[in-house]
């Protein structure tokens, strides 16, 4: 190309990002309970990018605290074991310095000494799911302990139905809806009870 038609040629803006949305903050920590396969860490973890606050995920903490996964705590000590380390980590997570967003296991809620850690140390957000949809979100049941069957995962959901619904501070229903969608919610129930704020300039 000659000297006239490079001064002639468009010159290209350089490529824009969206900008990020203003760094936001906790001011008690939130906990997303609901049977597996509701989302919990999926919605927990986007809303974590987006409003740039911290997110833990209880069963990979608890696997990292213990040095073995899950269903190997459930082959060695039971259920009643693992859910002695479950309240230990939820009281432990609940008082951290810095309030996070913290997904918790499907069966956080029927260990009654769990409901005065909810009611005492944050916010409880309940993800509504059916066992159908559970079951098409999840790929891998083997790593699902107490994830049997399609007719044993109704069963359980509406055993824990009651339970879920003591301790929730919102609910919201995921059906049909994505991950985006949900956390969309999820963050406009958060900002309406005061629970993230924009971060003070």
């Amino acid at each position: 190309m000659d000297q006239e038609n490079k001064e002639r040629a468009p010159r290209r803006r350089p490529a824009t990002r969206p900008m990020a949305a203003e760094p936001m903050t906790l001011t008690r920590p939130v906990f997303f309970v609901g049977f597996m396969g509701a989302g919990k860490t999926s919605v927990a973890r986007r809303l974590a990018r987006t409003c740039r606050v911290a997110s833990v995920d209880m069963d990979t903490y608890i696997e990292r605290r213990e040095g073995c996964r899950v269903k190997d705590i459930f082959a060695a000590s039971g259920e009643e074991g693992f859910r002695a380390i479950e309240t230990e980590v939820l009281r432990e997570l609940g008082a951290a310095e810095a309030p996070m967003l913290v997904s918790c296991g499907g069966g956080v809620v029927v260990t009654p000494e769990n409901h005065g850690i909810f009611e005492d140390a944050g916010f409880v957000v309940y993800l509504q799911v059916t066992a159908d949809e559970a079951a098409s979100r999840i790929s891998d049941t083997s790593t699902r302990p107490l994830f049997q069957n399609l007719e044993a995962a109704r069963a359980r959901i509406a055993e824990r139905l009651p339970l879920y619904e003591a301790v929730a501070d919102a609910t919201v229903d995921t059906a049909g809806k994505s991950v985006p969608a949900i956390a969309r919610e999820v963050q406009r129930v958060l900002e309406k009870e005061g629970i993230l704020c924009p971060q003070p300039k």
